[in-house]
């Protein structure tokens, strides 16, 4: 358990909740948790609250609730459906790390995943979208008509590029904070540059654009300036799965701590984020990342600003 400044907020992450098995050129896991909202959720609650919306099966083990009991995460938006089976993915990661093919997919009980709003999870006042389809992401922002309007941080995923543009270009400009990799930046812009490539998703809707670079780091976008971060210098890569999960779940989770969401808030938040993520490579699921503790990040987010002081 963590605790929180006075001024923080809770952070609602809504996404997929999953069984993996992955395979990497050093190694074979067994099944272990994964999903976005895992991750994501285990990053933002070393900074705020957080709230967790997703689905599991009945097989769902009772050691992964425990685990995110450990770390405070609220439940009351994880549905258990007595009648099926978790959303299992199984991949394997190529000769180093360059790229990974995806062996197996069950979606089980994710496949009809509609995501309501618990009553108690009205007043969150910071929100991550995780990279479910765009019609759902939606779907979870109009059940906040006639409410306060929250901070909104939405990821998205090449697919849905290709499959429901129409769709993720309405939930743009609905949005605060859109986070996406480099490649879908380019993708969705059809730039072929990456500065050119978050101007350009400015000017779809989000106010601030952040570009995730994997090992190069990451840009920042935002009506107040440009911020270029670097990664943190990792020397022991295990398992990238859910690194970008970790990296917005931190994100957002910052931000929420300091109940600010201005530009120089936003440069913190993704020196956090960019330490959190690190921390997520160095095992298979989310072993690392939940074991590290506050302590380790902090830690790591110094010698980022010392890294990138001069």
């Amino acid at each position: 358990m963590h605790s929180y400044p006075a001024k923080a907020r809770p952070a609602l992450i809504v996404g997929s909740v999953a069984i993996d098995r992955v395979g990497t050129p050093v190694a074979q896991s067994d099944n272990i948790l994964g999903g976005a909202a895992s991750y994501a959720c285990i990053a933002a609650s070393y900074f705020a609250p957080t709230r967790m919306l997703g689905i599991v099966g009945a097989d769902f083990p009772p050691a992964y609730l425990k685990r995110y009991r450990k770390h405070g995460i609220d439940l009351a938006g994880l549905h258990v459906d007595a009648e099926g089976r978790t959303f299992f993915w199984s991949g394997r990661y190529r000769d180093n790390f360059e790229g990974r093919d995806t062996i197996e997919v069950q979606l089980n009980v994710y496949e009809k995943f509609s995501p309501t709003l618990p009553p108690a999870y009205h007043d969150s006042a910071f929100v991550m979208l995780g990279a479910i389809q765009p019609a759902l992401q939606i779907h979870v922002l109009d059940q906040f008509a006639g409410r306060r309007r929250p901070f909104v941080l939405a990821d998205t995923f090449d697919l849905w590029i290709h499959t429901t543009r129409p769709e993720l270009e309405r939930l743009l400009k609905r949005i605060d904070l859109f986070v996406i990799n480099e490649e879908e930046s380019l993708m969705l812009t059809g730039e072929r540059n990456l500065v050119l490539a978050g101007r350009h998703l400015r000017r779809m809707g989000p106010r601030t654009v952040v570009i995730k670079k994997g090992a190069h780091g990451s840009l920042l976008f935002h009506a107040d300036g440009y911020f270029a971060m670097s990664s943190y210098p990792v020397t022991k890569l295990v398992d990238p799965t859910g690194a970008g999960d970790s990296y917005a779940g931190a994100l957002l989770g910052y931000l929420a701590s300091v109940n600010r969401t201005d530009f120089a808030a936003l440069k913190k938040a993704v020196a956090y984020a960019t330490a959190v993520s690190s921390l997520t490579v160095e095992s298979f699921s989310v072993n690392r990342l939940s074991t590290a503790g506050r302590k380790t990040i902090d830690a790591r987010y110094k010698e980022l600003q010392e890294i990138t002081r001069f």
